[in-house]
């Protein structure tokens, strides 16, 4: 096996049998870990000037790991056949989610050294290592089976998107017609009444806007009641898809270790046993 390859399996978490890419994981899950609470405990002002060399030690050191992780994958991401082309299929591999978000947690450090970035905007662009969080989904098998789900039932969710939209707008326009007249201020336009269906319809209710009107009070009422079950339906949807793919799994053959063979299906199995 070339050493393009070995490292390829060592980064890569579908290796778990692998020792070197069990600590190879186990690792960077724990300095992404770090890195988020490191970032979260830089903005407490009394820690941030006690311990600014230690924190800007851990940053170094963390911006460094994280960039080789990325030189590396960039590397040997040819070893995969849909990016087996040495140019294209690099470049294909960086436009992807996880490489765009390997990309953004590191550049933001490296930025200072090329361009003249005021330290204000520098503390923002600091904010971004909390991108690091992102990064756990590749190494956590729940977040592939999220990932999985999301994709399976993103029909389904598409149309709740297209309902709840079609539902905001009804409800924008609605509550302009019944409190434009009682209150022009805060709806002014369908548009601003957006941010009163937005809290009404999630339930959340500020109380900043609210409608005064008898007519309004009673399709406020009616909205909220509505947007209880329209909101519900991604959960139902998404719970639905997890359920199913948990059993596909469990439903899986089972090959035998020596021949290869087919044996059964751990539901199978159980079922045999009981």
């Amino acid at each position: 096996m070339s050493i393009k390859h070995r490292v390829s399996d060592i980064l890569e978490p579908e290796s778990k049998g692998d020792i070197y890419c069990r600590g190879f994981n186990i690792f960077i899950i724990a300095l992404i870990i770090l890195n988020v609470f490191a970032v979260a405990l830089e903005t407490v002002e009394s820690l941030s000037e006690n311990y600014s060399k230690l924190f800007k030690a851990f940053e170094l050191f963390s911006m460094l790991v994280f960039s080789l992780e990325y030189v590396l994958r960039i590397w040997t991401c040819v070893v995969k056949e849909e990016y087996q082309h040495p140019l294209k299929g690099r470049l294909r591999y960086m436009v992807t989610p996880a490489a765009i978000i390997d990309l953004i947690v590191v550049l933001p450090f490296y930025l200072p050294f090329f361009i003249n970035v005021d330290l204000r905007f520098l503390r923002l662009l600091r904010l971004l290592r909390l991108f690091a969080l992102f990064k756990m989904a590749r190494y956590s098998h729940s977040m592939h089976l999220l990932r999985g789900v999301l994709k399976d039932t993103r029909e389904e969710l598409l149309i709740v998107l297209g309902i709840v939209i079609g539902m905001l707008f009804f409800a924008s326009g609605v509550i302009y017609l019944f409190e434009h007249q009682a209150q022009p201020e805060k709806f002014s336009s369908i548009f601003a009444a957006m941010w009163w269906a937005v809290s009404t319809m999630t339930t959340v209710g500020y109380g900043d806007v609210y409608p005064i009107t008898t007519l309004g009070k009673v399709f406020g009422g009616f909205v909220s009641i509505l947007g209880l079950g329209t909101f519900g339906l991604p959960v139902g949807i998404i719970a639905y898809g997890f359920v199913e793919t948990l059993q596909k799994q469990k439903s899986r053959p089972v090959p035998c270790p020596h021949c290869g063979k087919i044996v059964e299906s751990p539901i199978d199995r159980r079922t045999n046993r009981n």
